[in-house]
């Protein structure tokens, strides 16, 4: 920090140490936690190599090791937002056997990374000519079986529609590799979604949850339960959970053979107990959805599960012991042991607030992701039985003096209607830096994608990037976000455009009354979904000197006429509402047709590859603002999707951001490359 002498210097050009170069390189955090044998392992971003993601095992010695050499990629592409793309299994003799799916191709590889042949992994499944191979997640390896168990998506057309999803079995011999009839489809494909299978504990009964357009998994799913036989196969499948308004998160067993169920049936995603007798398949049919007699184990106004954007998060784990791992809360994810018969739970120590959906179980030991406000994502294990917790992997350490990153403020302000919106508030902190009597400091508006989600409240150095250099920084959990109930969530249901807007304005509007924030230096930014919110703030209201957007949707009808993948294809009837019933409404809150009231200076970020919100999104945009000079900037990404993973990548963009504020504020922020704009004249 130098000396102890703060100098006073405008808002907006304190230096930091915080550079985009050291902003990137913590991007992406730990997923996928497992045990294999006595080793843990999880999933690691590398975003120096390309942006891939590696396999980390942690050995019993605490030593941490990649399990896949680079190329390797393990990432899968099921829904397009993946799953979880591994399965291990030891071995008595040579090692783990490990099977995931290498993002590039989407096959399915065995590999065995104590082979003292050093053999490469070995492919399982074929390469298929449509939809860029065929797809898979949330795996399960059967050694016993000689299988790996999970969610097959295969391509049956050019459309980003034109696609099926089954549970699938896999023979490890690789006699799968070419040929496509190796593979054992488990299910039909009644349903448009499916998770993988869970085995009961006796290996008789097998559970997974689906669901159909034009629903998605936090509108309604049902827990559906078959019978395994002898061979393997599925018979009998039925419902015995969940229906089109119930929204089941997770569905697992528990050691004596009840089915745990996180659903939202009571208006908040609390854990159930399905008794053995209510999962009975004696019915050849699919049955009726909640014909069993769930049990609450924890009523509470809090959430026990999530939306489900990934394929295997776990919010909940049972122990052999008859406790269970929940992650819950109410507007954050704490990690306790709830004890089923009594109802108590216990949280966790230490200084972990934010807990990720990827629990896993080893006994009395429960692993998992969590973070803080001050520290990054790091894999965490606690002992039940000691009620010790400790960070065991990807531990966190402060690359720069932690006096330099934000204290956070949670805040619930004052929407339309007296609503309450959430928002978290990230003041500028610096210091080596005050600013002159006086000054209030600009703030940079932070909309989430999703839109249903939740911005954690957790170390982000991308936040520190801005207010270590004088820039305020509020993330706003809109309506429509997860964590505070169904009702909070259902707030968006055809209002997309209007709420998220109106509540993000509401959240700018109170921290400059207040004096917080200076009215004249107000921007707002967000990716996605959050990123047609910014766009669509442009457009609604004059509040914001900039703004920037990032892989957003702009276009609606574009959107939902096979503009997207298939996953979300039918999102907007929610959000929107039925297209051939409102299609003035498509039309009328897209941003690119609504671009004659954009008024403010922009910047679009866009991945070339991304078929969640493609390029041509941006494209009509800009179009429709070509030759009304509003001064703009577009940078667009070779080999990035949705969302970028490559540091050179997110150094750019962030560089960008800045220079944009720096335009639209009047900073000098020192050191930061100058942002050309140009106002679409020809």
């Amino acid at each position: 920090m130098g000396d102890n002498t703060a100098v006073t210097t405008p808002f907006g050009a304190w230096r930091s140490p915080i550079d985009a170069a050291l902003a990137a390189s913590h991007d992406g955090h730990p997923e996928y936690v497992g045990t294999v044998g006595d080793e843990v392992w999880w999933t690691e971003p590398r975003p120096e190599e390309g942006g891939r993601r590696t396999l980390v095992r942690r050995r019993p010695d605490g030593a941490e090791v990649s399990a896949l050499p680079a190329p390797w990629n393990a990432r899968s592409r099921v829904i397009e937002y993946g799953g979880l793309p591994w399965a291990a299994v030891p071995r008595p003799s040579g090692g783990p056997l490990v099977v995931f799916a290498h993002f590039a191709d989407q096959r399915l590889y065995a590999y065995e990374p104590d082979d003292p042949a050093g053999a490469p992994p070995r492919p399982l499944t074929p390469v298929s000519d449509l939809g860029g191979g065929l797809r898979w997640a949330d795996l399960r390896l059967h050694a016993g079986r000689g299988e790996v168990w999970g969610v097959l998506e295969e391509f049956t057309g050019p459309s980003p529609t034109a696609v099926r999803r089954v549970i699938a079995a896999v023979p490890l011999d690789g006699s799968a590799a070419e040929d496509r009839s190796a593979v054992r489809e488990l299910t039909d494909d009644r349903h448009r979604f499916v998770t993988g299978p869970r085995l009961s504990p006796d290996g008789r009964r097998v559970a997974w949850i689906a669901w159909d357009h034009p629903r998605m998994p936090w509108d309604g799913t049902v827990v559906m339960v078959a019978e395994v036989a002898e061979d393997g196969t599925f018979a009998r499948a039925r419902a015995v959970l969940g229906g089109p308004d119930e929204s089941v998160a997770q569905a697992e067993w528990a050691p004596d053979g009840a089915l745990l169920a996180a659903t939202d049936r009571t208006g908040w995603w609390n854990l159930h107990r399905l008794d053995p007798a209510d999962t009975d398949t004696d019915t050849d049919t699919e049955g009726g959805a909640g014909a069993g007699r769930p049990v609450a184990l924890c009523p509470r106004e809090e959430e026990f599960g999530g939306p489900l954007w990934k394929l295997g998060q776990r919010w909940f784990a049972p122990l052999p012991s008859g406790l269970i791992a929940v992650v819950h809360g109410r507007g954050a994810a704490r990690l306790g042991i709830l004890d089923p018969r009594t109802g108590e739970l216990a949280d966790a120590p230490g200084p972990w607030t934010e807990w990720d959906a990827t629990l896993s179980v080893d006994g009395s030991r429960v692993f998992g992701v969590a973070a803080s406000p001050y520290s990054s994502p790091e894999v965490v294990e606690l002992d039940t039985r000691t009620g010790h917790a400790r960070a065991i992997g990807a531990a966190h350490t402060d690359p720069v003096d932690p006096a330099y990153y934000p204290r956070p403020v949670e805040r619930v302000f004052t929407g339309p209607g007296g609503r309450e919106v959430h928002a978290t508030v990230y003041p500028p902190r610096n210091p080596d830096h005050t600013a002159p009597d006086g000054e209030a400091p600009p703030y940079v508006v932070w909309a989430h994608g999703g839109p249903t989600g939740r911005a954690p409240v957790v170390l982000d150095l991308e936040i520190a990037y801005f207010t270590s250099r004088g820039i305020g920084v509020a993330e706003v959990n809109y309506g429509g976000s997860t964590g505070y109930g169904r009702a909070y969530r259902n707030r968006l249901r055809e209002r997309w455009g209007v709420v998220d807007v109106e509540d993000c304005a509401a959240v700018a509007e109170a921290l400059a009354e207040e004096g917080s924030a200076d009215r004249a230096r107000l921007a707002i930014r967000g990716g996605s979904a959050g990123g047609w919110t910014a766009a669509a703030s442009l457009t609604a209201t004059g509040l914001y000197a900039c703004a920037t957007v990032k892989y957003p949707v702009l276009d609606l009808t574009d959107w939902s006429d096979d503009g997207t993948h298939d996953f979300e294809s039918r999102y907007m009837e929610t959000l929107i509402g039925p297209l051939a019933e409102v299609p003035e409404r498509y039309r009328d809150r897209s941003p690119a047709h609504r671009a004659d009231r954009v008024t403010s200076p922009f910047l679009l970020l866009q991945g070339l590859e991304d078929p969640v919100c493609p390029p041509v999104q941006c494209e009509r945009f800009l179009a429709a603002v070509a030759g009304r000079g509003v001064p703009h900037a577009y940078l667009t990404f070779e080999g990035e999707s949705h969302g970028f993973r490559r540091a050179e990548t997110m150094i750019r963009a962030l560089q960008a951001e800045l220079g944009l504020y720096a335009r639209a504020f009047g900073i000098a922020p020192p050191g930061v490359p100058t942002l050309e704009l140009t106002d679409g004249s020809a």
